[in-house]
Order: C-alpha cells, then sequence, then structure tokens
C-alpha cells in the first residue's frame, strides 16, 4: 500500500500539481488542497486493491488540476506548489493521512475484498472518493 500511496504522489506531480511555499500559512495547512490529495490517493488506492473497481483517471488528472488552481487563487505560487509536492515528508504524512482514512471505513492491508467493499460504500454515497471511481 505505501508504494502505491507513494505512486499516486509521483503521479500529482506529474500532471502538474507543483509549485514552492511562502504566501500565508504553509500549503500543507491548506484543508482543501491537502484533503483533496488524500482523496484522491484513497481512490487510486482502492482501484489498485480492488479488481472491481477502476480509477476514473481523466476526471482524476482534472480534480488534480483543479487543486492546483485552488492553491494559485489561495496566493501560492507554482514554485511553492511545487516546493510542497516534493517535500519527502509530507508525502509520507499524506500517504498516512490516506492509509488511516481507509483504514476508518473498514480497508484492511492484504484483504483486497475490503478496498471493494469500501469502494463500492463510496461510489454509492457519492463522495469525492466515489466521484474518482467506477
Amino acid at each position: 500500500m505505501k508504494k502505491t500511496i507513494a505512486a499516486m504522489m509521483v503521479m500529482l506531480a506529474a500532471v502538474g500539481l507543483a509549485g514552492n511555499l511562502s504566501a500565508q500559512a504553509s500549503l500543507k495547512d491548506e484543508p482543501a488542497v491537502r484533503n483533496g490529495i488524500i482523496q484522491v490517493g484513497m481512490a487510486y488506492e482502492i482501484s489498485r486493491q480492488c479488481g472491481d473497481i477502476r480509477a476514473r483517471t481523466l476526471r482524476g488528472i482534472g480534480y488534480l488540476q483543479s487543486l492546483r488552481t485552488t492553491a494559485r487563487d489561495l496566493g501560492y505560487t507554482d514554485a511553492e506548489i511545487d516546493a510542497f509536492i516534493d517535500d519527502k515528508e509530507e508525502k509520507r504524512r499524506l500517504e498516512n493521512m490516506a492509509r488511516a482514512q481507509l483504514a476508518d471505513l473498514g480497508a484492511v492491508a492484504g484483504e483486497p475484498d475490503s478496498y471493494c467493499t469500501v469502494g463500492h460504500a463510496q461510489i454509492a454515497a457519492n463522495t469525492r472518493v466515489g466521484w474518482l471511481l467506477r
């Protein structure tokens, strides 16, 4: 699971949710951006663990771009956003938060069916995580 969440973080950087920190508060403290990244990571992990569920890749890329716009609208520069995404400690923190949220929802490492159960529930509830899945 650690590798897949790490892969998700690399994917975030690759699609351009990238930039450096100095505006007001630290970008890691911006809930709209932080929570969005965690939700993308959760959806990605569910899609990797559950054979019945697929990630909506184009929808995910569009959502990541909207997070970049959100960060810009909050006053962060591309350099500040890049520094946030490139921060290895922050990646680990976000990975742990995504894992904890999945566990809280009932996902159990090594038990793919538990990820399917969580994923189907997220899709049925039309949550942000569910919106990123099919």
